[in-house]
C-alpha cells in the first residue's frame, strides 16, 4: 500500500508555504523528507566513498539506468547480486529511467510508439529502450525506487509538440506500470515506481499530464522537464502549479534541481525530493557552496588566505583545510582537491536539508529561508569569479 511507503508527518501552517514533513520507507532505509539525493550515476557519487555518505547520514542516492545499462551492464550487476551489493550500499537507491540521458547524450535518436532507438555515447552501438526494457533493466539493478520512460523535450518548445509528447509519455509510463505488475523483483526487495509529468512551461499541458497520470496508481510522482534552460521564475511557477494538482498523499519529486536557492524555493512550493549533479560537478571545478555563497577556489583572491572556506558550516573540509591550501590543490590538479571539495559540497547540501526539516518541524520555515538567503546571497557575485 502507498501509505506504507510514504506518510505525511506534518504540513506547514505558515501562510504561502505548501511544504510538508514526510517519511519514505523502503526495504533498504527510512528517509525523512524533504530530502536531497546525491547523484551516483554509475553506482558511485564521484570523489566520495560510501562510508562518507554514511557519515553524512545520507539515506538515499540516485543512480542512472542508461549509464549502468551501457557500463558495466546488467549481466555484471546481476552477477554481483544487484547494485546494492555491487557498490556496497545497503541504503536506498533511486534509478532514473535514462530518458533524459537518451535525449541529451545519445546520437541518432529515433522515437516511436514502441520506444526510442539510439546510439551509445560510448561506442556508437545501436540500442533500443522500450518502456518494458527500462523496467527490466531496473529490475536487474534492484533499485528501491524506479522511474518510467518519458520523453524529455528541449526548452523552449512549441505547444503542439509538447501536447503530442505528453500523450506519448503517458502511454509509455502506463506500459511501465503494467510491466512492473507482471514481473517479479529479482532480489526479493519491494520496488516502487513513480510517474513523471511533463508539459514544458505550459500550465494547461502540465495539468493535463498530471491528470492523465493520476489514473494510474503510481507510488510517487515526479516533475520532469524543468531546469533545462528556462528562467528560474518560470521553473518555480510551474513547480508551484504542478504541486497544486499532484497527489497530497504521495511523495513529490522535482528532477534535476538544483541550487540551494532552488531547493528552498521548491520546498516552499511543496516538493519532497530532489537530485542534482551540481554539488559534485561544481566541486570538481573548484566551486564550493558556503554559508556566504558559492566561491571559486581557483581565484587568486585566496592565494594567501589561511582562513576556513566556511566559518559557519563545520564540514571536515572547512574545519581542517584553509582556502589557500585548497586553492593550491586545484591549481596543482591534485585529486585530493576534488575529494575535499566534494565532501564539503555534499555535506553542505545534506546539512541544508536537515536544517530545512528542523525549521519545518518548528513552523519557522519562512524565517529560516530569509536568514539563509541573506547570508548566502550576500557575497556570491564577489566570490565566484
Amino acid at each position: 500500500m502507498v501509505n506504507d511507503f510514504f506518510k505525511v508527518v506534518s504540513i506547514s501552517n505558515e501562510d504561502g508555504v505548501k511544504a510538508r514533513l514526510g517519511e519514505i520507507n523502503t526495504d533498504s532505509s527510512k528517509i525523512s523528507t524533504p530530502v536531497f539525493m546525491p547523484v551516483g550515476t554509475l553506482g558511485n557519487v564521484k570523489a566520495l566513498e560510501q562510508r562518507e555518505l554514511i557519515e553524512f547520514d545520507s539515506r538515499i542516492i540516485l543512480a542512472n539506468t542508461y549509464h549502468l545499462f551501457l557500463r558495466p551492464g546488467t549481466d555484471v550487476i546481476e552477477n554481483a547480486g544487484g547494485l546494492h551489493k555491487f557498490m556496497n550500499w545497503d541504503r536506498s537507491l533511486l534509478t532514473d529511467s535514462g530518458g533524459f540521458q537518451v535525449f541529451s547524450l545519445a546520437k541518432l535518436r529515433k522515437i516511436s510508439e514502441e520506444g526510442v532507438e539510439f546510439s551509445s555515447h560510448l561506442n556508437g552501438d545501436k540500442c533500443f529502450f522500450t518502456p518494458e526494457k527500462v523496467i527490466d533493466i531496473q529490475r536487474s539493478i534492484g533499485s528501491d525506487i524506479m522511474m518510467p520512460l518519458d520523453e524529455c523535450l528541449p526548452y523552449p518548445c512549441d505547444h503542439s509538440r509538447v501536447k503530442k509528447s505528453i500523450g506519448l509519455t503517458f502511454r509509455w509510463e502506463k506500459k511501465c506500470f503494467e510491466h512492473l505488475r507482471n514481473t517479479e523483483s529479482i532480489y526479493g526487495k519491494k520496488q516502487f515506481l513513480f510517474s513523471i509529468n511533463q508539459g514544458s512551461a505550459f500550465k494547461d499541458l502540465r495539468k493535463e499530464s498530471i491528470e492523465m497520470l493520476s489514473e494510474i496508481d503510481f507510488d510517487g510522482n515526479a516533475i520532469g522537464g524543468l531546469a533545462v534552460g528556462e528562467e528560474n521564475e518560470i521553473m518555480y511557477d510551474i513547480t508551484d502549479h504542478c504541486t497544486d494538482y499532484m497527489s497530497k498523499d504521495k511523495p513529490r519529486y522535482l528532477m534535476g534541481v538544483g541550487t540551494p536557492v532552488d531547493l528552498l524555493e521548491s520546498v516552499q512550493r511543496g516538493v519532497d525530493m530532489f537530485d542534482c549533479v551540481m554539488p559534485t560537478r561544481n566541486a570538481r571545478h573548484g566551486r564550493l557552496f558556503t554559508t556566504f555563497g558559492e566561491i571559486n577556489l581557483k581565484s587568486s583572491l585566496y592565494k594567501f588566505n589561511n582562513d576556513s572556506p566556511d566559518l559557519e558550516y563545520k564540514s571536515y573540509t572547512s574545519e581542517n583545510f584553509s582556502l589557500a591550501y585548497l586553492r593550491h590543490l586545484f591549481i596543482s590538479n591534485e585529486i585530493l582537491g576534488f575529494q575535499l571539495a566534494t565532501i564539503h559540497n555534499i555535506g553542505f547540501y545534506l546539512n541544508l536539508m536537515k536544517n530545512i526539516r528542523q525549521a519545518l518541524s518548528e513552523n519557522r520555515f519562512l524565517n529560516f529561508k530569509k536568514e539563509f538567503l541573506e547570508k548566502y546571497l550576500s557575497n556570491t557575485n564577489k566570490n565566484i569569479n
